[in-house]
């Protein structure tokens, strides 16, 4: 467990694996935790030094800021230079993913390659995320927790014990880190920078995913020269806890290619 200070406070960040191992940094999606890795860490390679964190507003993380997407990458920069002395293969998933495109947009030297799970170079819309705002506001994350874990997860995960873990999980995000996250995302476009992107990247679709549908994540992956595309049948918004080996065997491949150059 390492305690990054930033100007607004804390970061906590996790580092699992060898010290001197390749580095891949992971950043989580809205509403959750350096948890959502759990069941993936253990399929990729043991040689690497697999480093999490909890992004600002969640987490063990302070609360403070964040309605910014460059407020997000700032910390993620933050990560890289200091906890893994980068440069590194960045894993990103929803939010998670829009800040490793801006991260790899604006310090190519620290990026190695980008996984880019379940995610897109904008997700939803201006009104979208005020609407969201304002239903938190209302009724608190407790209001908006059943419709997102309908878009989180598949009907067969849901039907599982395992669903009231991650739903309280959601309930537990403090309402100002979440909304500040909701903000960032209003403004968040990474469309025209995707198509500048020059390094390894592989996208990640959930055929079942609510909050990045498949046809969104394909989109994104075609904005990007090279990527690859693919698709994880009967997954939702977090494959890597619904289908953690289908994902880990996408991107064990990918990370023993590219974390060691």
């Amino acid at each position: 467990m390492h305690a990054l200070a930033r100007p607004f406070g804390t970061l906590h960040v996790r580092s699992d694996g060898p010290d001197t191992g390749p580095a891949v940094v992971f950043a989580n999606s809205l509403g959750t935790d350096l948890r959502l890795w759990d069941h993936v860490l253990p399929l990729l390679p043991p040689s690497l030094r697999l480093i999490r964190y909890d992004k600002r507003g969640h987490g063990l993380s302070s609360t403070h800021g964040g309605e910014s997407l460059s407020d997000h990458a700032d910390d993620a920069i933050a990560v890289i230079e200091h906890i893994a002395r980068g440069p590194v293969v960045f894993v990103g998933l929803s939010i998670g993913g829009l800040i490793g495109q801006m991260v790899a947009s604006h310090r190519p030297d620290l990026i190695r390659a980008l996984v880019l799970s379940n995610t897109a170079a904008k997700l939803g819309t201006a009104q979208g995320w005020a609407d969201r705002i304002a239903a938190i506001g209302a009724s608190g994350v407790e209001g908006i927790a059943d419709t997102v874990m309908e878009r989180w997860f598949a009907p067969a995960f849901r039907a599982t014990p395992a669903l009231t873990l991650w739903r309280t999980m959601l309930t537990r995000t403090p309402a100002a880190g979440y909304i500040a996250a909701c903000h960032a995302l209003a403004t968040a476009d990474q469309r025209d920078a995707a198509t500048a992107l020059r390094l390894p990247v592989l996208v990640i679709a959930g055929s079942q995913d609510g909050a990045s549908p498949p046809a969104l994540v394909r989109d994104t992956a075609a904005l990007i020269p090279g990527a690859t595309f693919q698709e994880i049948l009967g997954a939702g918004h977090l494959p890597c806890v619904e289908t953690p080996a289908e994902w880990a065997a996408l991107v064990a491949p990918f990370l023993k290619a590219h974390a060691y150059a």
